[in-house]
């Protein structure tokens, strides 16, 4: 397998976009708020405008239940619950409980190339269950990493470590409630170390995100 890097430099924002394709190039949708040359790809995080959960499509409305409001703060190993959208024709309702945010080490990070160098890796693992019993199966979910404080980390990363962080997409039975996978998302930082699983997804949301602390 070959792995390819790509740089994409924000000059408004002072952002670094690191890019590593596997059998297909492809960006992380989720890149799209902080790099404009950011796409989406079948394994890349969803593309959400609307997030909400059946049979409503309206983004201020949230499906029934404990459902974690925009802004909402927990501790790693908490579990919420959030509206989800995957594409244009899966939503449904799922929990995410953030298990861990391990520290990797700069060796990590030679997949990246020579653009990486200084570069510390985190890995945000993490359960995620379908709640609300919709058909999920092949969806992909990701969060991303953010300073202490809920600050950027001012580096965009495409793609995973294979061994490492992988990111993994649901599971083809992925489409009754209670059914659950692990993941991983890959985050990496030059400056302050990443205490902070961020979930974004959605206009409510990417406003204010719902976050994970330790």
């Amino acid at each position: 397998m070959t792995y390819k890097g790509r740089i994409v430099f924000a000059a408004a924002l002072a952002t670094l976009g690191l890019g590593l394709t596997a059998c297909n190039d492809g960006e992380d949708s989720a890149s799209a708020q902080e790099s404009p040359s950011a796409s989406a790809s079948p394994s890349s995080a969803p593309s959400s405008e609307n997030p909400s959960a059946e049979p409503s499509d309206d983004a201020s409305a949230t499906p029934s239940g404990d459902v974690a409001a925009p802004g909402t703060k927990f501790k790693i190993g908490d579990r919420a619950i959030l509206p989800f959208k995957y594409g244009t024709s899966k939503k449904g309702t799922v929990a995410v409980t953030v298990t861990a945010i391990e520290k990797g080490t700069e060796a990590d990070m030679a997949p990246f190339g020579d653009k990486a160098k200084g570069m510390t890796p985190y890995y945000i693992r993490m359960k995620v269950e379908n709640v609300g019993g919709t058909d999920l199966s092949y969806s992909s979910l990701r969060l991303r990493g953010k300073l202490e404080g809920g600050g950027p980390t001012g580096v965009i990363l495409i793609g995973d470590l294979p061994g490492k962080c992988d990111n993994e997409t649901a599971p083809r039975d992925f489409t009754t409630k209670g059914a659950s996978y692990e993941t991983c998302s890959l985050s990496a930082t030059k400056t302050d170390p990443i205490t902070v699983a961020s979930f974004e997804e959605g206009d409510a949301y990417s406003d204010s995100p719902v976050l994970w602390t330790n």
